[in-house]
């Protein structure tokens, strides 16, 4: 597939450092719910700095939308991304991930690693089928979560918080552990769905090797 030049529509801060960018979307333009795309500035300089965005717009939307953690690095793409406009163009690659639903279960994020997540959400309240899933979102303080207002609406008291560098009443506190999973999980999910930095994949794996669930019950992708 050759590049796709989209332009921006709207683009603004969400939390402190997570930009929200809608986009218009080519004609025909497929993709699945958790699926993502290789992404580049159409600017001089920047056009070969490819990187991995998901989508977190739904399939049938008329537009495209990206939930994007930004890092505040030298000439990073996301610290370009920050001085980007309306109007300004982004290209798009191929589509490509491999978090797909697969049914009612837990799902498991840690900081960005959420944004596989949206739109699979998104795409169950279409279908009026959110109930059964619960939703772990692990973060360092309560700025840093991501759509925190949109997550309460959709899941409830199926939306739960872990903060590992600050202590707030009403979440978590911590690293995810053997005995927190064990909390949260019980026989009646099918299915368990992780995304994550690797250092927190790694040790996901572990624990849930350790409490006996089956490895082919986990769909996951790393960021």
């Amino acid at each position: 597939m050759k590049e796709l030049p989209v332009k921006i529509k709207s683009i603004k801060l969400i939390t402190h450092d997570v930009l929200q960018i809608i986009t218009t979307k080519p004609h025909r333009f497929n993709f699945m719910p958790g699926q993502a795309t290789e992404i580049s500035i159409n600017q001089e300089d920047w056009r070969d700095e490819l990187r991995p965005f998901t989508f977190t717009s739904l399939p049938g939307d008329e537009h495209l939308e990206f939930v994007i953690k930004t890092y505040a690095e030298r000439n990073s793409v996301t610290e370009k991304l920050l001085t980007l406009k309306k109007g300004d163009e982004l290209l798009l690659n191929e589509v490509f991930g491999a978090i797909e639903y697969k049914g009612k279960g837990v799902f498991i994020a840690g900081g960005a690693g959420i944004t596989p997540f949206i739109p699979i959400f998104r795409f169950l309240q279409t279908r009026n089928d959110l109930a059964g899933n619960k939703l772990i979102f692990a973060n360092k303080t309560r700025a840093d979560i991501i759509l925190r207002d949109e997550f309460e609406r959709l899941l409830g008291h199926n939306f739960i918080n872990i903060l590992s560098d600050e202590k707030a009443d009403g979440y978590a506190y911590g690293k995810i552990t053997e005995d927190f999973l064990k909390a949260h999980l019980n026989s009646s999910f099918n299915n368990i769905y992780l995304c994550g930095p690797p250092p927190m994949m790694d040790a996901l794996d572990i624990q849930l090797s350790n409490l006996g669930i089956d490895r082919n019950s986990i769909i996951q992708e790393e960021f």
